[in-house]
């Protein structure tokens, strides 16, 4: 008599998206399933796995760029596609749009320590005008500009 195939159990499913909706990346269901309960424990794993890629991703990418100041570095994941592309395009978009006014202000400062009085901040960058605490930050710098 051979062996019955192994079967997803409802608890296990359960237990499993419970842990891993609070955010535990180590769960996993087995892989040893058959027909439609191993398809669903694949692509269950798969998503933890990206989850957990993005996850990793991002506070490489924080650590990377807001610790170390290597403000060209930018998130990826390879093996992502869709909404998750999504997600690391628009982590991407926010450095971008937090470092073009911040070497701004280094160009200005930079050009007003040589002596050049001349270089003011543009509140204008790429065709979108500076808002919120940049333009703020952008207006201080050329006030101080225009009063030395």
């Amino acid at each position: 008599m051979s062996p019955l195939p192994s079967q997803l159990e409802p608890k296990l499913l359960l237990k499993s998206l419970r842990a891993f909706r609070k955010g535990d990346f180590s769960v996993r269901l087995p892989l040893d399933l058959t027909g439609i309960d191993g398809e669903i424990a694949e692509a269950f794993n798969d998503i933890v796995e990206l989850n957990q890629g993005l996850a990793r991703e991002l506070d490489r990418v924080a650590r990377t760029v807001g610790k170390d100041g290597r403000i060209g570095e930018r998130g990826k994941l390879p093996s992502a596609t869709g909404g998750w592309v999504e997600c690391v395009d628009s982590v991407n978009s926010m450095i971008g749009d937090l470092v073009q006014p911040t070497t701004e202000v280094a160009r200005v400062i930079g050009a007003v320590a040589k002596g050049d009085l001349g270089q003011t901040m543009q509140i204008e960058i790429e065709g979108r005008p500076l808002r919120g605490e940049f333009l703020r930050i952008g207006k201080v710098v050329n006030t101080m500009v225009d009063q030395l």
